[in-house]
């Protein structure tokens, strides 16, 4: 990975005043330079500030600095140090070579009498060595971090997806217990207020039932609705006990008290599905039931069960299609059927439904684990 961004500047100012500082002492160390030793002193100076942009063009500015006087070896070495730290490691061994390279003609022009040329040659392969190695640890260490902080963001916005996608499915999924609890009452109670209307002349007891049927039908309606609306406002998704096929013969008390013939053929043989499959088939039963009320009012309906464990649970609802012009006015949403087969769905089962041969046929099969 290559390091590119604009020096901060504390940086400008450490470099400045660090290889400021090192070039003036070798300056001050021999008195007795002439005009080419303070050139390359200055001119080096300049290419190590340059390194801070630039970090290959100073750092190969100052090691042909450095062939021609040592007052230029502090910014060579410093500009090995930064193409290490922040360019390719094949860039940094090669600008690491050249600097060897330059340190060891050095010797031709400016022989250390202190050292032989083996002492030197092997110091300079060392310091080179040493900055590569120290460079290439920094930029590991560096490109480490970065990667973790890039994990680190993209985990965090993974994670805002995934809540966001929960969110929108308990969403969905109050969705669908409204339409499905709603749906059914509104139907029962529409049912009952069809009576009123096509009966004026019923005796008063009956129209009085009927009326108390309609006001219990709106005020559960409402109780359900507001539970729904708690449920999207403290957004904590589905909760709460939700029916399963032990409430059936309440939800067919309910559809007979409105006038509904239904028959039902329980052939499970008092065998009871696990509480996810049974709360899916309560629905097909349910959404089967109200379709029929809204569209083939005052016909019979049959409803079987079938099924073991180890297999599947199989549910169908059957109504006779009413004549043409003679359907219930009560409005669908045509939803119902969509949200019932996506439930279906991710409870492992599939739907089916068909109008065919005057009957409409709903049917389910649901998964049934032993």
């Amino acid at each position: 990975m290559i390091y590119r961004r604009a020096p901060r500047p504390v940086e400008i100012v450490s470099m400045t005043a660090g290889v400021g500082a090192l070039t003036a002492l070798s300056l001050l160390a021999q008195p007795s330079l002439g005009p080419l030793e303070y050139t390359v002193a200055v001119l080096a100076w300049a290419s190590a500030v340059v390194q801070l942009w630039r970090p290959v063009t100073g750092a190969l500015t100052a090691t042909v600095l450095a062939v021609l006087s040592p007052m230029a070896t502090t910014a060579a070495t410093v500009g090995a140090l930064q193409v290490a730290w922040r360019t390719r490691f094949r860039t940094a061994v090669a600008v690491s070579l050249a600097g060897i390279a330059a340190h060891l003609l050095q010797w031709v022009w400016h022989p250390n009498a202190a050292l032989g040329f083996d002492w030197w040659a092997l110091l300079v392969a060392a310091v080179y060595g040493a900055l590569l190695g120290w460079g290439t640890l920094a930029r590991s260490h560096r490109d480490l971090v970065i990667s973790l902080r890039e994990r680190a963001r993209r985990a965090e916005a993974e994670q805002g997806r995934r809540v966001a996608e929960a969110r929108a499915a308990e969403r969905r999924g109050l969705a669908r217990e409204m339409h499905d609890v709603l749906a059914n009452r509104l139907s029962l109670v529409a049912t009952h207020a069809g009576a009123l209307e096509f009966r004026p002349d019923a005796p008063p007891e009956k129209i009085a039932l009927a009326a108390g049927v309609v006001r219990d039908g709106v005020h559960q309606a409402l109780e359900e609705l507001r539970e729904v609306i708690g449920l999207l406002r403290e957004d904590e998704g589905v909760s709460g006990v939700q029916p399963t096929l032990e409430a059936l013969d309440g939800l067919l008390a309910d559809a007979r008290a409105a006038g509904q013939v239904v028959e039902v053929a329980d052939r499970l043989g008092g065998a009871v599905p696990p509480d996810s499959v049974g709360r899916t088939a309560f629905r097909v039963v349910q959404e089967g039931l109200t379709n029929a009320r809204k569209h083939a009012a005052g016909l019979p309906v049959d409803v079987s069960l079938e099924g073991a464990p180890g297999g599947d649970l199989v549910i169908a609802v059957v109504n006779p299609l009413p004549e043409e012009g003679t359907g219930s006015a009560v409005p669908g949403s045509g939803l119902g059927l969509v949200g019932l087969t996506e439930r279906v769905r991710l409870a492992g089962g599939a739907l089916d439904h068909e109008a065919s041969g005057g009957r409409f046929e709903l049917r389910a099969r649901l998964p049934w684990p032993t």
